[in-house]
């Protein structure tokens, strides 16, 4: 896979007010909900929930590959919507458009993004071995603020859960509700 030449937005339509809300708010929050709009991605797509660094006046993300998360529509040289979320009350902040750049595995600017990215990672077994990991089988994105919406969608953006074999219900063990009736006998006064 080859990634595109590197296309900068054009920010001289953007003021720099709306940049620096953009900039702003996406720093401050650890994750932010976007939909690609690439190959993978149709009308009906979900937003998806991804983790990022802001970095050198960007969002970067990496996913695709094993133990990664996934990155679906999100093409190189194509566009996404970006919505930021409080990382306080967990509401929408602002939403922009970002271009969506890969970075060429070992370059500079993927080792720069890497080792922030790697300072973040949550769970990570083996931080040190991420950089490899990453460079063999996954892809860094660079989101860069293409323009910022100038309002925010009306209504709730709720939706159903996706499918998915993941699960943390079971049949309940048979001693369970024998135990949880003695710990509420051994509350009481």
């Amino acid at each position: 896979m080859t990634p595109t030449q590197p296309q900068r937005a054009d920010l001289s339509e953007l003021s720099d007010l709306d940049v620096a809300l953009a900039e702003e708010a996406t720093k401050k929050s650890g994750l932010v909900w976007v939909r690609g709009e690439g190959a993978g991605a149709d009308a009906g797509a979900q937003e998806r929930a991804l983790w990022h660094v802001w970095h050198d006046g960007a969002a970067h993300v990496v996913g695709d590959g094993p133990h990664e998360q996934p990155l679906p529509g999100l093409v190189a040289g194509g566009r996404a919507t970006v919505t930021v979320r409080s990382k306080d009350k967990g509401g929408r902040l602002v939403s922009w458009t970002a271009s969506v750049r890969e970075l060429e595995p070992r370059s500079e600017e993927w080792e720069s993004a890497v080792a922030e990215l790697r300072t973040k990672r949550l769970n990570a077994t083996d931080t040190e071995g991420l950089r490899e990991e990453w460079a063999r089988g996954c892809r860094v994105l660079r989101l860069e603020v293409a323009g910022v919406g100038a309002e925010l969608p009306t209504g709730s953006l709720a939706e159903a859960p996706r499918a998915s074999a993941a699960t943390t219900r079971g049949p309940r063990p048979a001693p369970l509700p024998k135990l949880l009736r003695g710990r509420a006998r051994a509350r009481r006064p």
